[in-house]
């Protein structure tokens, strides 16, 4: 399938088809606010964006500014081509916990090596994430966990029909 027609940026937008691949990976300042089960689980300015072609941003964050004792280790694994084998965490609050809801690369390639020991949230099971104040937007499907902001245009990758793209 071809891919649906690039959304031209406005001013102060970014688009997703103009990231490249292999996947940048850039500091960002904004502050990233990460709330569930009615705690605040992180809260950063000095998250990490990975941007990729056709991909709203993946933001991972220091574990320093993570509530980690939120976090269990799962035995979910994946790998991704550019950025090497990937551990997920369930998040748990109490008596409510969202699985393999985050993940992290212990040991990535060496390009990506700034993302050793910074974790990342889906937003979808999150009760909300935010940068700058600014709700995220999930993006569509369960595999790649983008953060869709206002200032992101896509089509983005993800919801069915897209895989092909």
């Amino acid at each position: 399938m071809s891919r649906a027609e690039r959304i031209e940026p406005g001013p102060g937008q970014e688009s997703v088809w103009d990231y490249p691949r292999p996947p940048a990976m850039e500091r960002m300042s904004k502050r990233v606010r990460i709330v569930f089960g009615g705690v605040v689980l992180a809260d950063s300015t000095r998250a990490l964006r990975v941007l990729e072609t056709s991909h709203p941003p993946n933001i991972y964050l220091p574990p320093e500014d993570i509530r980690v004792d939120h976090l269990v280790a799962s035995t979910h694994q994946t790998h991704c081509e550019w950025k090497g084998e990937a551990r997920y965490y369930d998040v748990a609050v109490g008596s409510r916990i969202a699985a393999q809801a985050a993940w992290a690369y212990p040991k990535p390639v060496e390009r990506y090596a700034d993302l050793k020991d910074h974790i990342a949230f889906y937003p979808g099971p999150m009760d909300q994430c935010t940068i700058d104040g600014e709700v995220v937007r999930v993006q569509e499907g369960n595999f790649y966990g983008g953060w869709i902001t206002d200032d992101i245009v896509g089509p983005f990758k993800g919801a069915p029909g897209t895989w092909g793209w």
